[in-house]
């Protein structure tokens, strides 16, 4: 940092002697001199204030120069500085008064002003060009009111040079002037000392605003508000650099004239935070709910307002004075009549160049809004908006980066202000818990992962928290605090080196204090062993019914068509395959022949290997044989009649064959295993559906399955099922695999090849799932700040220790949901959750994936239902009731979410509305929570934990486990889907806009918006289906499906034509980009629904309007009356 120098005197101005003290500045008379004009009564101590009457007088050159465009205020020019610092080495002795122009003679208005009836604007531009001629010292204004006051030793005139010269105002238009100082010109905030002036270290930075002179000339210029200037915050004082650090800058030591200069490093001897250009130009920042202002600076406090966020120990508006300046005065921040809130201008001004990113605002939060409930249709649309803002106070990271926090989809909370106490969560009622997606997919347009690839990874050593924008450098930059523990920790050596280049870096460039998602790659001490390559171990039955269904022989093309996209950088990439029926079956694919040997093993009781090796082989180098393979499968079998299964002694076997590396096996399972070890039997039984005892079918029938999943888990093996079969296949037990291993499941009902649109759907999703670039060997923890803890966890890992989660692979797009609990009350202001994935990468590189989360603390009810988030909320809840519902029993997982509702409702009501007691018409609750009740609803119609004897086993335990799996952008339309109008929706939808293929409106989930004759589109980003009434007219079945009357249309799961008219490839787009938008690979089949067409489709169409009534759940106006009758009867 180089300080900056003095600057040349100007032409006509003498500086006194370094040791010498004058009371005036040279060539200006004493007042009461012959031929003085008397001045104004009195000096501001604090700089120009308008006139009462909101005149603007003449441009005054004092004080620093107003902001330009919202940005900052321009710092003084070194040659003002220099003017400016001699003249407060001269203390005054008395009041004086500056003697206006002899040549510009202004008359006193009535009010104390001083200058003419002309517009403001124009006097202005006509006194300043006079000023610029004559070199004139500008006249001080007069004080409001034409009160005496005490002379102030900060305060000097300043003259005006000649024109062109270096001390010149120039025009506001010019495009010179800057809204910022140039970088490294002052920083922090104080300024640069002068040789000469030892005083000047003890000074305090110049002086309170510039009139508005500098306003932008093509607007009409505003009249300042008498208290607004009155009312400023001052800066603090600034201290002998030998004397410490202040705040986080020391003063710039004196350099001599003309010597050389040396750039000094900004850390870490010297900087402990990050400044902002905007900061370089003295601006002070603003008084933010929830933080303590720095030391010395002035906090002003609006009278019966109160910090937003909860601080412990904070002393709320401390008011005093500073040497040099004016102290405030009574009813400072209090607000005239139709006069902004000077603390919420100041809170805009502080980040008026700071971007806040998605999610993270430093500003305050708008007031609890208030929405009724019943008599409405709910106002679907905010199921898009985004959660609550993040209302972090000022300062909070320490870089300004808008990426700081944490972006909804990869991790959000269920309440993004944090209560205090656990006294105060259980009084909300709301849960508490993260909803995390450490890998969802990236698309086209968003922002790859940063990725630290220096492998210097500074953790606490105490808690192991990673560096993260939330730390604080302390001791000049050489040690940061932890947001987590508040250890100190040295900075590692090389933080602010590139070992590469050979050079320094800008440490606030650097990814793992900007972002908040990050990913180092991982150095050898983070390994047990060399990193492992990605297996794939399919596992395929080829029993007469899988071969009958086509499955096989789809699952062959597939994967042979998918060789070239299966993740293989580095060429380490190993398959192998394994077929099984009565028998497993093995093949050696590493053959001289290029054939494939295929290798037979009976035994069933105990599985073994034929070989030890060439079982799996390198994907590069057995590519001919495996595509031989795979070409012949569906011949090979085609002719077996063997209905038998033994899926158990063939994942013995699988697993023998993976666990010394570790991978993933894929099993294709068409038939109930029926053999050895892990053999299961038909357990549907229809008498026990819709009762209590149906959650038996929904969980486990064999422990083998849970046993064998923790020992691949142990291994780093991964089970992923895809199931298939036109009966029973008990998806409750064998989905336990990819349960305990961090695998998926994917299920086919009904499943035959014959439809394309089968084959079809099988094809795409195990095509993009062999696609995916997936996480491999990963453990997962989660760490909280000192009072908070991890309390249960849902969804596909193995819980290894309290807070480690094991997880063999972790798929793209795949959600994890966790529960916190409290162990001691929060004395902090800011909370910080922070998410650490070490998995291996699919290039084979060792990494480290690290979510952080900063979020505000809070002490009052009505920032935690201000704060909260209904999706992150209701993912949470679908969770939970998807646990008790196996655990328990289904009706309990039922109650437990309409209690939920109740209780949420309920404390609101009490608590946040004027009618706390008694019973009310309507029923209340924020704007933020509106749709907690529909979605509580779609939850309690939906396949999952919907009541009634029609449902499948299979069926709800695969809902299950999409409602514990998904992530929120999927989940959410899986609950509650989205409902469109075809016929008539306008013309650019369909079509390609700014942001891709633009979409219709959706409308409530209600048959009322049916019609007779329209085109209805319903999508749960699962399945699509496609209404069409029966009185539709000739040309819309031609325009969409190519047939000249509604007769003529085939109902059920189909796949739209592709015609020439416009109509049919507007709706093929927005079937399109449906199956697209939802962020994994689940591909939605179509399903043409005729308004008296097949009535299980027609039903199955209709359960998903979930504002209707459907048996034996309630409408959504009929279940708001219910809980409006609890909460009206209930004590919260």
């Amino acid at each position: 940092m180089r300080p900056a120098q003095a600057a040349p005197p100007r032409p006509g101005f003498r500086p006194p002697p370094p040791q010498q003290q004058q009371q005036f500045p040279p060539n200006i008379p004493r007042p009461g001199t012959p031929g003085q004009q008397p001045g104004p009564p009195g000096n501001n101590p604090i700089g120009y204030r308008p006139p009462m009457n909101g005149q603007l007088s003449p441009a005054q050159n004092f004080g620093p120069r107003p902001p330009i465009n919202g940005g900052m205020p321009r710092p003084p020019h070194p040659q003002d500085q220099n003017q400016i610092q001699n003249a407060m080495r001269r203390p005054s002795a008395g009041g004086s008064s500056l003697p206006p122009s002899p040549s510009i003679q202004r008359p006193p208005m009535p009010n104390g002003a001083i200058g003419s009836q002309q517009s403001p604007l124009l006097q202005q531009q006509q006194l300043q060009q006079q000023y610029m001629q004559q070199g004139a010292p500008l006249q001080r204004p007069p004080p409001m009111g034409g009160a005496q006051r005490a002379p102030s030793p900060m305060i000097r005139p300043s003259t005006l040079s000649q024109p062109g010269s270096p001390g010149m105002p120039r025009p506001y238009q010019s495009p010179q002037i800057q809204a910022r100082p140039p970088p490294g010109q002052f920083m922090g905030q104080g300024r640069p000392s002068v040789p000469g002036s030892p005083a000047m270290n003890q000074m305090v930075p110049p002086f309170g605003p510039m009139p508005p002179f500098g306003q932008n000339q093509s607007q009409p210029p505003t009249p300042q508000m008498p208290h607004q200037q009155q009312y400023q915050q001052q800066p603090p004082p600034l201290q002998d650099p030998n004397a410490g650090n202040l705040g986080s800058m020391s003063t710039p030591t004196p350099v001599a004239h003309g010597g050389a200069h040396k750039p000094k490093r900004m850390y870490p001897q010297g900087m402990d935070s990050y400044q902002d250009p905007a900061s370089n130009s003295g601006f002070q920042p603003a008084n933010i709910p929830g933080i303590p202002p720095p030391p010395g600076q002035n906090t002003l406090q609006p009278a019966g307002q109160t910090s937003q966020f909860f601080v412990p120990g904070e002393k709320q508006g401390s008011n005093f004075a500073q040497p040099g300046f004016q102290q405030a005065q009574p009813l400072a921040g209090q607000p005239l009549a139709g006069q902004p809130n000077m603390n919420q201008l100041t809170n805009q001004m502080g980040t008026m160049n700071v971007g806040p990113g998605y999610g993270f605002n430093t500003q305050a939060s708008s007031q609890l809004s208030t929405v009724a409930l019943m008599g409405a249709a709910p106002r679907i649309l905010d199921l898009e908006a985004p959660p609550p803002s993040i209302n972090l106070p000022a300062n909070s990271s320490i870089t300004n980066s808008p990426h700081a926090n944490c972006d909804p989809s990869y991790k959000r909370s269920t309440l993004n202000a944090i209560p205090a106490n656990s006294q105060l969560l259980q009084k909300s009622r709301i849960p508490f818990g993260l909803v995390i997606t450490p890998y969802r997919s990236v698309k086209e347009g968003d922002e790859p992962v940063p990725v630290v690839s220096d492998s210097i990874i500074a953790r606490c050593r105490r808690c192991r928290t990673y560096i993260n924008p939330f730390v604080k450098f302390v001791e000049g930059g050489q040690r940061w605090k932890c947001n987590m523990c508040f250890t100190l920790n040295e900075v590692p050596s090389s933080f602010d080196y590139d070992s590469q280049t050979q050079q320094p870096v800008d440490r606030w460039q650097r990814k793992e204090l900007n972002h908040a998602v990050v990913e180092y790659i991982a150095p050898a001490e983070y390994m047990v062993r060399p990193p492992q390559p990605l297996v794939y171990l399919f596992l395929i039955d080829v029993s007469y019914p899988a071969v009958q269904c086509g499955m096989v022989a789809t699952a062959a093309t597939t994967i042979l068509e998918s060789l070239d996209r299966i993740p293989n950088d580095e060429g380490r990439t190993k398959i192998g395959i394994i077929t099984v029926d009565t028998s497993i079956h093995f093949y050696n694919l590493n053959t001289a022949s290029q054939e494939p040997q295929m290798l037979v093993v009976s035994d069933l009781e105990e599985p073994f290997l034929p070989q030890p090796q060439d079982l799996l082989c390198n994907l590069k180098e057995c590519r001919p044989t495996l595509e031989a393979l795979l070409n012949r499968m569906s011949d090979m079998f085609k002719d077996t009649q063997s209905v038998g299964n033994a899926l158990g002694p063939a994942l013995q076997a699988a697993y023998k064959m993976v666990s010394p590396i570790g991978g993933k096996i894929l099993c294709l399972q068409a038939t109930l295993p029926n053999l050895e070890a892990g053999a299961l039997k038909p357990r549907e039984d229809p008498k026990l559906l819709g009762t209590s005892k149906e959650s038996t079918l929904l969980q486990a029938g064999s422990s083998f399955y849970k046993t064998m999943a923790v020992e691949c888990s142990k291994s780093q093996v991964c089970v992923d099922m895809f199931l298939f079969g036109s009966q029973y296949s008990d998806v409750a037990t064998l989905s336990c695999l990819p349960r305990y291993t961090g695998g998926s499941t994917f299920f086919y009902p009904a499943f035959t090849a014959a439809k394309s649109e089968d084959a079809l759907k099988f094809a795409h999703e195990l095509a993009e799932f062999l696609a995916q670039r997936i996480a491999l060997e990963a453990v997962m923890r989660v760490r909280a700040s000192k009072g908070l803890r991890m309390s249960a966890f849902y969804g596909n890992f193995f819980v290894r220790s309290t807070d480690l989660l094991s997880l063999p692979n972790v798929p793209r797009d795949q959600s994890y949901s966790i529960e916190i609990s409290y162990e001691d009350n929060l004395t902090i202001p800011i909370v910080c959750f922070q998410t650490a994935l070490l998995h291996t990468s699919s290039s084979g590189e060792r990494r480290i994936r690290v979510l952080t989360l900063a979020l505000p603390v809070t002490n009052t009810l009505s920032d935690l239902f201000l704060s909260a988030d209904q999706v992150a909320i209701a993912t949470l809840l679908a969770n939970k009731a998807v646990e008790r519902g196996m655990n328990s029993k289904l009706d309990d997982a039922r109650d437990a979410l309409t209690n939920k509702c109740v209780d949420i409702l309920g404390v609101y009501k009490t608590h946040m509305t004027a009618s706390s007691s008694g019973a009310t018409p309507n029923l209340q609750i924020s704007d933020n929570l509106k749709l907690l009740p529909l979605l509580t609803l779609g939850m309690l119609k939906h396949v999952a934990l919907r009541g009634g004897s029609q449902i499948p086993s299979d069926l709800r335990s695969y809902a299950m486990h999409l409602f514990s799996t998904l992530p929120s952008q999927c989940l959410i339309p899986y609950i509650h889907p989205r409902f469109y109008s075809l016929h008539n929706m306008p013309e650019n939808c369909g079509t390609i806009g700014d942001n891709g293929i633009e979409m219709p409106m959706p409308m409530n989930l209600s048959s009322e918006r049916l019609e007779r004759g329209g085109l209805f589109m319903l999508e749960d980003s699962q399945n699509i289906f496609l209404w069409i009434g029966r009185d539709a007219v000739p040309q819309l079945c031609m325009d969409l499906f190519g047939v000249s009357n509604y007769e003529s249309i085939r109902g059920g799961k189909t796949t739209l034509p592709s015609l020439e008219s416009d109509f049919n490839q507007r709706v093929n787009l927005i079937v399109g980009k449906t199956r697209e938008m939802r962020r994994s690979s689940y591909y939605p089949q179509l399903y043409v629904i005729k308004e008296d067409g097949d009535p299980a489709l027609r039903l199955w169409f209709l359960s998903h309007l979930i504002e209707d009534r459907a048996e034996p759940v309630m409408s959504y106006h009929q279940y708001l009356g219910h809980l409006k009758d609890r909460v009206n009867s209930g004590s919260f």
